[in-house]
Parts: structure tokens; C-alpha cells; sequence
């Protein structure tokens, strides 16, 4: 094994599966020679060629369809948009063709592509560079969603996403690129999509989140249980579309009090979806309401970018007040 940062882990998962499979290339803007903004391409031109990794035009429309078209013959592209903020103009290709191939040829065709995209706040990129899109793409069916926040999670669900039969939207926190190190196993390994993890147990009460928040999230419960011994779960639901639904569900009903956490804007976030499904199906388990920590229903700002992203505070305000409540 060998201790890699997430970004790393990228980069190895997309060493790894593409030695196994000839069918998987990349291609992107800057994905090719230079390795990408981030670095998560470097050294895939050079060990397997210009015709696997390879430069695309400033197009994110013409990167999303020409994956859609190598993936219905037999390819299975990585798409990379070099920021989410820069993946609108391709928002026909992704939610009108790729996810709707499937359905709408019958089965006689899929798509299994990836794209890979650095969504969030933490590198000071202000309105442009920040923002966090994946509720857009949540509510689209045919069209999964995953979300890593630490290096092993990102390379196994990388790879499993590479090689699930339809399209997948991989999300990547950059705030977390480069902010620890963990053993990652070497070679082809993968995470199951639709599959949360537990990061820290507790029975008071259980906070979801996934992405960048993840370690704040951590650090919040561990702040809790040493200021009033209250044991705080936190589940990384790592992928939001399909959701485990019955593992959210299990959680909630054992600890009775739930807060949920995104770095998105509050109202119509993905968070709103949990408490949503939580409060239809698990109300009678409730002991207190269903708080939401967010970012705020503002462009994402620059100098105040600290404040707009949701920290350990304001998440220990928020379980402290189901718990006392």
C-alpha cells in the first residue's frame, strides 16, 4: 500500500483500471502533457499514449458529447471538466442524452461514462471556482452521483464508477485534494456505489454529509463528545444518486436526532432530500426537528469565503440544539 492524497488516488485509480482495460481514456481540457489544473492526469499521456489521454478544445458541451459517443460504441471515456462551474454549457449533453440513453433506446444502448469534475469552496477561487452543483444533477434520473472524501473511497469508488454501465457524475471536493494522506491498496480495487460509511459511531444523535464537510463534520463530534460526553454518529453517504435509503433511514431511527450538513446552498440542497426522506418515513423516531447546516443562499463569495462555508461551530451549534431541545 502507499500513502497517497486524494488527488493522488485519482491519478492511481486512473492508472490502474486503465493498465486493465484498453477500452478507458481520458480526455478533457489540459488532461493530456500538462496533467490537468490539479494534476490528477499527470503521466497518463506518456504511459498510454495521445489516443487515451488526450487534450479536447475549450468545449464542454463538444467533451461531454463526444464521451457520449465513444460510450455508445464500446469505450468507456473519462470526461474531466476542469471545474463544476464550467459544466453548464454541457448540462443538455449530461441530463438530456447521457442519462436518458438508456430509457430512451430501450436498452438497447448505455452509456458508461464518467465525468469527473472538482466541485466546492477551500482554495479561494470565489464565485467562479466554488460553487457546488450536485443537487442539479441529483434530481436526474438515469444519472448517478459520487462523492469521495477520502483517498481510498476516491480511488475504489473512482473505478467502480469507471466500470458501473451508465453514466456517472464524480464529484471531487478540491478543498480535500491535498489535505491528508491514508493507505491506499495498489492495483484495481472498488468501493460499491450506493453504499454509505460510518466514520464515527454514536447513538445521541447522527449527522449526514458527504465531500469536503466530511472532516468537519468529524471534527464537530469529536468537540461534542469531550464539552458534554454526547457520542455523535457521522455518516459519509458518499453516493447521492442512487441514495442508500435504507441505511440513512436505519441511522436516523437509531439515534433519534439527525442534522445534516452541505457546503451547497440551503434551500433546495441535497440535504433538503434527507430530511425530506427521514421525515416520511421516520418521523415517529424523531425526538427532535431535522436541522440543516449549509452554506448561504448567496453567490459563492471570495474574501468571506470562511465565512460562508459551514465550520465545526456552527455544526456543534446545531446538534446541540437537538440535543437540548
Amino acid at each position: 500500500m502507499s500513502q497517497l492524497t486524494l488527488v493522488q488516488a485519482v491519478n492511481d485509480g486512473l492508472k490502474s483500471i486503465m493498465r486493465e482495460d484498453d477500452t478507458v481514456l481520458v480526455l478533457g481540457e489540459d488532461v493530456g502533457p500538462k496533467g490537468g489544473v490539479f494534476l490528477a492526469t499527470e503521466g497518463l499521456t506518456a504511459e498510454f499514449g495521445e489516443e487515451r489521454c488526450f487534450d479536447t478544445p475549450l468545449s464542454e458541451d463538444g467533451i461531454i458529447g463526444v464521451g457520449v459517443g465513444l460510450a455508445m460504441n464500446q469505450m468507456k471515456p473519462v470526461c474531466e471538466i476542469q471545474f463544476q462551474d464550467f459544466i453548464f454549457p454541457a448540462f443538455d449533453q449530461i441530463v438530456s442524452e447521457a442519462a436518458k440513453m438508456r430509457y430512451r433506446s430501450g436498452g438497447q444502448y448505455t452509456v458508461p461514462m464518467v465525468v469527473r469534475t472538482p466541485y466546492g469552496g477551500g482554495i479561494r477561487g470565489g464565485l467562479y471556482h466554488s460553487q457546488s452543483g450536485e443537487a442539479y444533477f441529483a434530481h436526474t434520473p438515469g444519472l448517478k452521483v459520487v462523492i469521495p472524501s477520502t483517498p481510498y473511497d476516491a480511488k475504489g469508488l473512482l473505478i467502480a464508477s469507471i466500470l458501473d454501465p451508465d453514466p456517472v457524475l464524480f464529484m471531487e471536493p478540491k478543498a480535500l485534494y491535498r489535505a491528508f494522506r491514508e493507505e491506499v491498496p495498489e492495483g484495481v480495487y472498488t468501493v460499491d456505489l450506493s453504499t454509505v460509511r460510518e466514520v464515527t459511531p454514536g447513538e445521541d444523535c447522527v449527522i449526514f454529509t458527504y465531500g469536503a464537510m466530511v472532516p468537519v463534520a468529524e471534527t464537530a463530534a469529536k468537540r461534542i463528545r469531550e464539552a458534554r460526553g454526547s457520542e455523535v454518529r457521522v455518516i459519509d453517504l458518499r453516493t447521492l444518486m442512487p441514495l442508500d435509503e435504507e441505511a440513512v433511514l436505519a441511522a436516523a431511527r437509531e439515534c433519534g436526532r439527525v442534522v445534516v450538513l452541505q457546503e451547497a446552498p440551503r434551500f433546495c440542497g441535497y440535504g433538503s432530500e434527507i430530511s425530506a426522506i427521514i421525515a416520511e418515513n421516520a418521523i415517529e423516531y424523531m425526538e427532535a426537528p431535522i436541522k440543516r447546516v449549509t452554506g448561504f443562499d448567496t453567490p459563492f463569495p471570495n474574501t468571506l469565503e470562511n465565512y460562508y462555508l459551514p465550520d465545526a461551530r456552527r455544526v456543534m451549534d446545531a446538534v446541540e440544539q437537538v440535543l437540548d431541545f
